[in-house]
C-alpha cells in the first residue's frame, strides 16, 4: 500500500506542477486538456509517461482476469471514444496493447480476442457496446488499485500519440465514475 501512496504523492506533485504551467490550471475555459497549441500539451505527455512508469512498477500486481478483461474494455472504448473505429485506429490500439509492458502478463491471443470483442459490438451498435465495456470495467473496481491501473491504462493508450482527445477524456471519466476513482488524480 505505501508504493501506491508514493505513486499518488508522484502523480499529484505532476499535476499541481502541470496546473502551475498551463494557462490557469485546470479550472481554466477550455479545461487546459491538451488542446492542440495549448500550454498542457507537454504535461500531458509527461502524465502519460509518469502513468506509463507506474503501471509498469505494479506489473506484478497486475495478473487478474478482471484487470485484463477491464483494461481490454477501456482500450476499446478509447479507440471508439469519437464513436467509429476505422480499421487503422484499431489495428494501431491493438500494437499498442501487445507491446505494453503490464498486458505482457497475459496471452497475446486473449488480449485481442477481448479487445476485438469490444470493438466489434462498439462499431455495429455504439451505445450498447459502451454499456458492455463501462460494465467489464466496474467489475475491476473490487480492488482500488486496479481500479486505477484500468484508468490508466486507458490513459496511456489515448496519450500515446500525444495527445489525448477530449472525446477520449470523456470515456476516461466515465469509467472513473464506473470504478469509484477520481478523475482529479488524472487530470481530467
Amino acid at each position: 500500500m505505501a508504493m501506491w501512496d508514493r505513486i499518488k504523492d508522484q502523480a499529484k506533485n505532476l499535476q499541481q506542477a502541470q496546473g502551475g504551467r498551463s494557462s490557469g490550471g485546470h479550472g481554466a475555459p477550455g479545461g487546459g486538456h491538451g488542446a492542440p497549441g495549448g500550454g498542457s500539451k507537454g504535461s500531458k505527455a509527461q502524465l502519460v509517461g509518469l502513468l506509463k512508469s507506474q503501471l509498469t512498477s505494479l506489473k506484478s500486481e497486475l495478473k487478474s482476469g478482471a484487470y485484463r478483461d477491464a483494461s481490454m474494455a477501456m482500450c476499446a472504448l478509447v479507440a471508439a471514444a469519437d464513436g467509429t473505429v476505422d480499421p487503422a485506429e484499431r489495428q494501431h490500439v491493438e500494437s499498442l496493447i501487445l507491446q505494453n509492458d503490464v498486458l505482457q502478463n497475459f496471452p497475446p491471443d486473449q488480449l485481442r480476442q477481448r479487445f476485438n470483442k469490444h470493438v466489434d459490438v462498439l462499431a455495429v451498435n455504439f451505445q450498447q457496446g459502451k454499456a458492455e465495456a463501462m460494465q467489464e470495467i466496474a467489475k475491476a473496481a473490487k480492488k482500488p488499485a486496479e481500479a486505477r491501473a484500468v484508468v490508466q491504462t486507458g490513459f496511456v493508450v489515448a496519450g500515446a500519440d500525444g495527445y489525448v482527445a477530449p472525446t477520449e477524456e470523456q470515456v476516461l471519466r466515465e469509467a472513473c465514475a464506473a470504478l469509484g476513482v477520481s478523475p482529479q488524480e488524472f487530470g481530467l
